[in-house]
């Protein structure tokens, strides 16, 4: 029997780092008051979305914003470490126009110095969260808060874009995905 389950894909909202234009991929930063604004705004938007249940990244930007809307509904609440941003390695803090930074964004093997991870290898980590999740949630609706390049991550799972498409996602945009999969039942 087919099932379909939907995937709601959220960034946190604003964070004190995005203010500031900086590089903000582990750092745990929290959120600024139009990003809890922005969270309350979410709530309100996934309101008649029947979300079963809500995945965040443990970083305190995501966790914050999943939180708000998970108690507004009283919906339950997981941390999931696949979802956590990329490492940026000594880019992290760096301004976000930082010309090396700028150089490496579109090298998608190449691994950022000190400690840093590849897109390729966080595609890895984030393409076997969403296996996981489409076989331990079938046909349940899920909201995932996390962090723009998982997002776009995400999003290339289930669509096709170009690089400029992939490179661009916005603080609490929300976006649907339907992950089907055939099974007996």
């Amino acid at each position: 029997r087919k099932w379909i389950m939907k995937f709601y894909v959220t960034r946190h909202g604003e964070a004190v780092w995005n203010v500031d234009n900086k590089i903000c991929g582990r750092t745990d930063v929290e959120l600024t008051e139009k990003g809890y604004a922005q969270a309350e705004e979410l709530a309100e938007r996934v309101k008649d979305y029947h979300i079963d249940l809500i995945i965040s990244s443990p970083l305190q930007r995501a966790f914050e914003t999943a939180r708000t809307v998970a108690n507004r509904y009283r919906i339950p609440l997981q941390i999931d470490e696949r979802l956590i941003e990329q490492n940026y390695g000594i880019y992290e803090g760096k301004d976000r126009q930082d010309e090396g930074f700028l150089a490496n964004t579109r090298q998608f093997a190449y691994r950022y110095p000190e400690g840093g991870e590849s897109m390729m290898q966080m595609a890895y980590r984030v393409y076997g969260f969403i296996e996981d999740v489409k076989k331990n949630y079938p046909g349940k609706n899920v909201l995932v808060v996390c962090h723009g390049g998982v997002c776009r991550v995400i999003r290339s799972y289930f669509t096709d874009m170009t690089n400029d498409e992939f490179f661009h996602y916005y603080n609490c945009l929300l976006y649907t995905s339907d992950a089907a999969d055939d099974r007996i039942s």
